[in-house]
């Protein structure tokens, strides 16, 4: 599967961020094995599993410039790197409690010179200051996410969506929102996104507290 995926859905790309998504293979080929950060069948469906599937991000929500972001529980970059290409002029900041991986998430960063992008070693409960939206994959329950969370948000929006939490789930979702007990708004992203992968994909978005 080539960069084309990418391309088809997001026609507006520069020449810049063009190059940046299509050295990702190369680069996670490589890091994948040092380090192992995404699953082996999955890395020749690179670009659609988790490149695109980052970028329903940004087909709900487009960040504005000077923005900050959260990406908690980034793994390997997901979604924070491709978002932080598709948006050069918001300030992404990547954590993970599991260090080695943060060692791939920078040096794919730095190997395609990414600018608005900091990664680091933390917890998400430790992290300090306040973000705009917080984004992250799948990471764990969103009864138990969103304390981690909670209080990160800064009071004044500059968006269309208040500032919040925007998190990418697969799967029939009824119950763990009812558990959390949080109001949320359900984005379908084969509503976006034809392929069949994107069936039962979804963005959550909760406003933040």
């Amino acid at each position: 599967m080539t960069s084309d995926i990418i391309f088809k859905y997001f026609p507006d790309l520069t020449s810049r961020q063009k190059e940046q998504y299509e050295q990702l293979p190369e680069l996670y080929n490589y890091w994948n094995s040092q380090i192992n950060v995404i699953s082996r069948k999955d890395i020749d469906l690179l670009f659609e599993r988790h490149v695109l599937h980052s970028l329903g991000i940004a087909k709900v929500m487009p960040f504005v410039p000077g923005e900050r972001v959260l990406d908690v529980g980034t793994g390997g970059g997901f979604p924070g790197i491709p978002l932080a290409i598709m948006f050069p002029e918001t300030q992404f900041f990547l954590v993970d409690s599991i260090g080695k991986k943060i060692k791939v998430v920078n040096e794919v960063a730095k190997a395609i010179s990414l600018q608005n992008l900091k990664a680091e070693h933390i917890r998400a409960e430790q992290v300090p200051g306040k973000f705009d939206f917080v984004v992250s994959r799948a990471v764990t329950q969103l009864k138990e996410f969103y304390p981690w969370v909670k209080g990160k948000f800064n009071k004044e929006s500059k968006n269309e969506l208040f500032n919040g939490i925007l998190y990418l789930k697969g799967g029939d979702l009824q119950q763990e929102i009812a558990e959390s007990k949080l109001v949320v708004r359900q984005y379908h992203l084969n509503d976006y996104f034809a392929e069949e992968f994107f069936e039962t994909k979804q963005v959550i978005y909760i406003k933040g507290a």
